[in-house]
């Protein structure tokens, strides 16, 4: 019957057919399921799955009737022994070590025999009951494609109209914030289907104003409308809390999932247009502002500020200049005055910078042509400000960078960043993933891009990796780095999906009596800007797994991370250990490389 069936919605060229709930371990289910992936070209295939399983819900709803009666003294019920859903939700099968009562394992169990086929997606179905926070997040990594809103989800506020408590109005703006359908459900057999809006679409027209007549009618209960339409308005009006997009997101949103190679520093020469992206964000500027500004204070006390002391301040990397400028506005506000010397590596950006001198008067800026690694300024420098971190701190070379270019710094010289440390973090993302895939070669799965994640679960924090400081004043400099992680999961977390990682950077730019001053993307740390909206210069970078791992309940995740150098690239090299061995990815640089 499913063949039948799954075959007349090809020959419809419908858009999407929903499939029933997959059991555990159901392989004829999904070996058909699979055999139409293949052969369907524009049909996608969404297969409903419970959020909480109806065994599960059942028991929890016994278990809430037993609570009731016990309050009112039924001796009877109190008796008899009370049902506990949390044991049966809890139950592990023994062959296949996934939770027998938990949606999500049959789910995953069907997308891996699928091979996570991008025509495969999720409808879930929300009813009386929710799972807890957990349980919910992995799923904003997954494909869900829509939401069943049943008629049970609904409360009754003091005025009987119906609302959804707290958890579930939280749960469906987020999916709604990412373009996932919701869909209102009547009681009974598949009941009355209306939809009800989609995230990211503006103007929805909703339910027509009524007529006063209507209104009137309405609150005294004659005009016939049903409970459906009101659950229906209800939906409309959650969707249309949500605020508008600030300007910052709308610029986002095109970058949102996509994923884009790193940039290659020491390669290539940027673009005009990539250098004002990078000049939008004013949050970074500000923090080496304050960086700068911190540092002149310490170095450079008030009587020597007052008898005309001059501080050589040196940008390596200086692009077209906001950094200059920066500084620049350190010092006018401190009262310090500085020498600068600009050097860039870029020949069309030095001709900006050369504009710049003229056109805005710094007269006490110098440009430098050529690589900071190989040019001779006419002095040393007291302090060396750049802005070579990449998304996750050292993957565009800075510290190859900043060691080669300190030889002209002060012994007493200051680095600003003078350290960073990235982290990593197992991460749910089923849409970076298939796009990886979808190049159909093995370099693709071996790269890792720069993403702004918004269709991305993390399944733990994000653990320190590796950390650089400078200036570096080791006699022998060795910028090669190995890190063996370890995830530690609460035991009673649950099951995932793993599809890469997640990296961060966390940079000290300055710390010191006048100030401590960091720059980061670091989710506890994200530096935010003066409008409270989160610093955009860097995505975070995306590592992903050759293959999908599934972690069990419960499970610990551990991986190894290398940074490797050779004579003219450097490259990094990740595997997962546990809860299942995969192989190494890019090995010797196989895919990947950045060239020194």
């Amino acid at each position: 019957a499913l063949r039948q069936e799954l075959g007349w919605a090809a020959h419809l060229s419908l858009h999407a057919v929903l499939l029933p709930p997959p059991r555990l371990g159901a392989a004829n289910y999904a070996r058909i399921v699979c055999q139409f992936l293949g052969a369907l070209s524009h049909t996608a295939l969404w297969v409903r799955v419970p959020l909480v399983d109806p065994a599960v819900e059942a028991v929890e709803a016994a278990a809430a009737a037993m609570d009731s009666d016990d309050a009112g003294g039924s001796e009877a019920l109190v008796r008899r022994r009370r049902p506990d859903p949390e044991s049966l939700a809890s139950a592990v099968d023994a062959c296949t070590r996934r939770r027998v009562h938990d949606p999500f394992e049959a789910w995953a169990g069907l997308r891996a025999a699928c091979e996570g086929h991008p025509q495969l997606g999720v409808c879930l179905h929300v009813g009386a009951s929710l799972p807890g926070d957990d349980a919910l997040a992995r799923w904003i990594g997954e494909p869900v494609r829509a939401i069943v809103v049943a008629e049970d989800a609904f409360t009754t506020n003091k005025r009987r109209f119906p609302v959804l408590p707290k958890r579930y109005q939280a749960f469906l703006t987020s999916m709604l914030r990412r373009n996932v359908q919701v869909v209102l459900r009547a009681t009974g057999g598949d009941g009355e289907v209306v939809s009800s809006g989609v995230s990211g679409v503006s103007g929805s027209s909703g339910p027509r104003e009524p007529t006063p007549a209507e209104a009137a009618a309405r609150a005294e209960g004659r005009d016939g409308w049903s409970s459906t339409r009101r659950r229906w308005e209800y939906l409309v009006y959650l969707f249309r809390k949500i605020p508008d997009a600030t300007e910052q997101e709308l610029v986002e949103a095109g970058y949102r999932d996509y994923l884009q190679a790193p940039l290659q520093p020491l390669m290539d020469n940027l673009e005009s247009a990539t250098y004002e992206t990078f000049e939008k964000d004013a949050s970074k500027y500000a923090c080496y502002e304050e960086a700068v500004l911190a540092c002149l204070r310490d170095r450079v006390g008030d009587a020597d500020a007052a008898a005309g002391k001059e501080t050589v301040l040196m940008v390596v990397g200086a692009g077209r200049g906001p950094l200059v400028r920066a500084s620049l506005a350190a010092s006018k506000r401190c009262g310090r005055k500085l020498r600068v010397y600009a050097v860039e590596k870029n020949p069309n950006a030095v001709i900006t910078l050369q504009s710049l001198v003229e056109a805005e008067g710094w007269q006490n800026v110098s440009v430098i042509s050529g690589d900071m690694r190989a040019a001779d300024p006419p002095e040393k420098a007291d302090v060396l400000v750049s802005e070579l971190l990449g998304s996750f701190g050292d993957n565009e070379l800075s510290p190859e960078c900043l060691d080669g270019a300190q030889r002209f710094l002060k012994a007493d010289g200051v680095s600003i960043p003078q350290a960073y440390t990235s982290y990593l973090a197992p991460v749910t993302c089923a849409k970076l993933w298939n796009d990886a895939k979808a190049y159909g070669d093995l370099a693709h799965m071996e790269t890792p891009y720069v993403v702004k994640l918004h269709r991305c679960s993390l399944i733990s924090d994000p653990a320190e990796v590796f950390t650089f400081e400078h200036p570096n004043r080791a006699d022998v400099i060795d910028n090669s780095r190995y890190a063996k992680l370890r995830w530690r999961r609460n035991p009673g977390s649950h099951a995932a999906t793993m599809h890469g990682f997640a990296g961060y950077f966390d940079a000290k730019l300055y710390e010191g009596p006048a100030g401590n001053v960091h720059c980061s993307i670091y989710p506890p740390t994200h530096t935010m800007g003066a409008t409270g909206e989160p610093m955009f210069s860097w995505f975070p970078i995306y590592f992903p797994l050759r293959y999908p791992v599934h972690i069990p309940a419960g499970c610990d995740v551990e991986a190894h991370m290398w940074r490797c150098v050779g004579p003219s690239k450097v490259w990094y090299e990740w595997s997962v250990t546990a809860p299942d061995v995969g192989p190494i990815h890019n090995v010797n640089g196989r895919s990947y490389w950045v060239g020194l």
